[in-house]
């Protein structure tokens, strides 16, 4: 017999690590603890099962017990609960939770991958039955037990989060009203502010009611239903609540233990993914580990990095060396039919650190078509870019759209990943068909648009930026007099951008024009005539009046 490994966790990091374990080292004993009664499902699933998009609740099962014994010749060990860890005697302490006994097994090596719970604060009125939280296949079974038996018509989502939108999402599908409440002013955390916008004009547009910016003070229980009480004085009547306000990790065993973590409680690793003991590994949402962009300490809960992080374990433990680079969050989430993803940093992280626009980073902001407009069915996208100003090493990426969004997003995560720059999509070559994309993909125009902005051919300017105008900087709209019937900037003028040659004599040369068309592609040109006609400071809208259009509006009620 060879080395004996205990693994503490299932689902996605726990049940990698065993798998890929197994197929390098037949020889090994390897235990896998489990105090839920899945080994492996597909919790990123779930909600959709809630609305019957994924009909068959057997789908999410990805192993059972038995499968994995016979495929992997691993002892699981269901609702079994690894309570204690005796570093010094290498043996931890379990509960048989269905039996009522413990016992004690002993390790050559551990690996922790116990994953994260639901946050549930202590608000007033949190323990009502008629509040619910997804984390679990259970937990799925009792929301949708719940629909069926309270014949719920109305739900408040506590929480705008990856969770807290599909679940708007799944709930409308099953013919719910929702109502989401979020404490910050936007959803989707990883977006920044100006592309989650756009998100939340389509939720509007799909019949979800968003409140933003406010936190929930208590939860009453009234005849029939539930009242969600808000900081701001909102009184919501819903059916039901569900709980999606974030996660903690399920680091108690690891801190009783004495292992080292940081002040959230994430257990520190290092580039082998061993955590402070040697003999002992931790993996996924629990562990705290390197932000790959920046090289800082990051937690990132997601699926991804979780089974690669298992894979990984499994690899050192067998003793192949190898190193973890880091997570970069990228992410990909439906919201109804539109797409949103993203990758690396985003500007608040950004300024979290220190960093600032114009001085230490710049933005591209682009609207392209999913692919050739001339071919049927082409769809908007946005693509916002984060650069780093001085090396043009792209930082982070986010997009939001109806097609092609994911494709983007993957393109820019990998380039990320190789430590590409806007020089470097500029020059990167993507498939090119009519049906499929443009012969200048939009990562191509991502890289000219920042070569634009590194080289001083035009600069930009965010519209998060406008509101810090002064009296001596105009906003020039270069649209057709038509367009600008339909819609302007307050305070804009208008010059067609096919007469400015014909009108600088209108323009005062000391002025600083911020040049705005309806995407950004016009004012480019208009900014280029005006630049090599005297006119010394000179910026792009980013995104133009399609940006602005959706950012200058609130969507909260």
């Amino acid at each position: 017999m060879g080395k004996k490994v205990l693994i503490v966790g299932g689902v996605a990091g726990g049940a990698s690590c065993a798998a890929r374990l197994r197929r390098l080292d037949e020889s090994a004993e390897i235990v896998m603890f489990e105090k839920g009664e899945y080994i492996s499902f597909a919790n990123c699933g779930l909600p959709y099962h809630i609305s019957g998009e994924i009909e068959d609740r057997e789908e999410l099962i990805l192993q059972t017990k038995e499968s994995f014994y016979e495929r992997f010749n691993v002892d699981v060990r269901l609702k079994n609960e690894v309570t204690a860890i005796d570093r010094a005697g290498k043996t931890v302490k379990v509960t048989d939770i269905e039996n009522g006994r413990e016992y004690t097994e002993s390790y050559d090596t551990l690996v922790l991958s116990t994953g994260s719970s639901p946050l549930k604060p202590p608000i007033p009125g949190i323990d009502s039955e008629k509040i619910n939280v997804l984390w679990t296949i259970p937990d799925m079974d009792v929301i949708i037990e719940n629909l069926k038996k309270n014949n719920v018509k109305k739900a408040v989502v506590v929480g705008g989060g990856f969770i807290g939108i599909e679940m708007a999402e799944n709930l409308t599908h099953a013919g719910v009203k929702v109502t989401i409440v979020e404490m910050l002013n936007q959803v989707m955390a990883p977006l920044d502010w100006d592309m989650a916008q756009m998100v939340h004009l389509h939720l509007v547009q799909n019949g979800v009611d968003l409140v933003l910016g406010d936190g929930v003070k208590s939860f009453e229980e009234k005849s029939g239903g539930i009242t969600v009480n808000t900081n701001g004085g909102k009184a919501l009547d819903a059916d039901m609540v569900i709980l999606a306000i974030g996660v903690r990790p399920n680091s108690k065993l690891a801190i009783d233990a004495g292992l080292e973590v940081n002040k959230r409680g994430g257990i520190i690793i290092d580039e082998s993914l061993k955590t402070s003991d040697e003999n002992i590994y931790a993996i996924g949402d629990v562990v705290d580990t390197i932000d790959f962009p920046t090289g800082e300490r990051t937690m990132v809960p997601l699926a991804g990095p979780a089974n690669k992080m298992g894979r990984m374990a499994a690899d050192n433990i067998a003793g192949m060396k190898r190193t973890y680079r880091g997570t970069q969050g990228s992410a990909v989430a439906k919201v109804f039919s539109m797409t949103v993803a993203n990758t690396g940093k985003n500007e608040k992280q950004l300024k979290a650190l220190g960093k600032e626009i114009d001085k230490d980073y710049k933005v591209t902001i682009t609207h392209p078509g999913s692919h050739a407009g001339y071919y049927p069915g082409a769809l908007p996208l946005t693509l916002k870019m984060i650069f780093d100003k001085d090396t043009g090493k792209v930082l982070g990426a986010q997009s939001v759209g109806y097609d092609g969004v994911d494709k983007r997003i993957d393109v820019l995560a990998t380039a990320i990943n190789f430590g590409a720059t806007v020089y470097d999509l500029e020059e990167i070559e993507l498939c090119y068909a009519p049906p499929y994309s443009s012969a200048k993909d939009p990562v191509n125009m991502s890289g000219y648009y920042g070569e634009n902005i590194l080289s001083g051919t035009v600069d930009n300017i965010l519209f998060t930026q406008l509101k810090d105008l002064n009296e001596n900087q105009v906003i020039l709209d270069v649209r057709t007099e038509g367009e600008v019937l339909d819609g302007n900037i307050e305070g804009s003028i208008n010059i067609p951008v096919d007469e400015l040659r014909d009108r600088l004599d209108e323009l005062d040369k000391t002025k600083e024009y911020v040049v705005s068309c309806l995407v950004g592609q016009r004012a480019h040109v208009a900014c280029r005539i005006l630049m090599q006609n005297g006119f010394k400071n000179v910026r792009n809208l980013a995104g133009g009046y399609v940006s602005y259009s959706i950012l200058s509006r609130n969507y909260s009620k």
